[in-house]
């Protein structure tokens, strides 16, 4: 019997007509299907998909041991997810070491910023992987303002709001156009940081790109918010055109 195949499926940034063609077969054919969530949730990447698997479909919930319950500076959190991923992985290895392919279900790209990264760094060496690329979140968040996110010669970067101020203020200052993510909680340590770098009436908050409950706004509207995790903040450059 020959060993099966792990596929990394990006589902793309939420609207199941953004998926690609590959993604959209495989999802509807695949016996086996992998997804994260968090714990008590349904999962985002398998919201969805729903209503596009195989009645006979076998599902395979990654729930995190942790998300936000320890500081990421803490030597704890990476122990725990290293272990967590270990056994995913273990899982994984096991059906296609019995000859099964199965579908890991990828909100956005499977290589951009996503946990997929984090199985297939430990796969790659022992089992078939193949990835299937989508369109990433911040690509429909910047869609939905309207607006093109780079013109000419503009340098476009992508910051996590995870990081310290500092980083975010000096990261915000030699950028054109900016793509923040990893938002929440870290919504006002962002906009100190666009503040500073004078780009504070550029930014825009998207949440939910693409999906049901898409809000767009300026982010100087948006003081007393709290936004989702996965709400993207938007920078548009002013560059050079014709």
């Amino acid at each position: 019997m020959r060993g099966g195949t792990v596929f990394g499926v990006g589902l793309g940034p939420g609207d199941p007509e953004l998926m690609s063609v590959r993604a959209d077969r495989l999802v509807r054919n695949a016996r086996h299907v992998a997804f994260f969530r968090k714990a008590g949730r349904s999962g985002r990447a398998r919201g969805i998909v729903d209503g596009m698997l195989r009645e006979d479909a076998v599902e395979f919930a990654m729930e995190y041991p942790v998300t936000t319950e320890i500081p990421l500076s803490d030597p704890r959190y990476n122990q725990i997810l290293s272990a967590f991923y270990a056994d995913c992985v273990a899982h994984l290895k096991a059906l296609v070491a019995a000859g099964e392919d199965v579908v890991v279900l990828c909100e956005g790209d499977p290589f951009f910023y996503g946990s997929f990264m984090h199985l297939y760094t430990r796969l790659k060496d022992d089992v078939p992987v193949h990835v299937v690329p989508a369109i990433t979140g911040m690509s429909a968040a910047w869609t939905a303002t309207g607006a093109p996110v780079t013109w000419g010669d503009d340098i476009l970067s992508v910051l996590m709001g995870t990081l310290p101020l500092a980083e975010l203020t000096r990261g915000a200052l030699d950028a054109d156009a900016l793509v923040v993510m990893k938002i929440g909680r870290n919504l006002p340590k962002i906009r100190e940081a666009l503040q500073a770098a004078g780009k504070m009436d550029r930014a825009w908050l998207v949440e939910y790109a693409s999906m049901a409950g898409q809000t767009v706004m300026p982010l100087a509207e948006a003081s007393d918010r709290v936004s989702p995790y996965f709400s993207i903040v938007i920078v548009h450059g002013q560059g050079r055109r014709p």
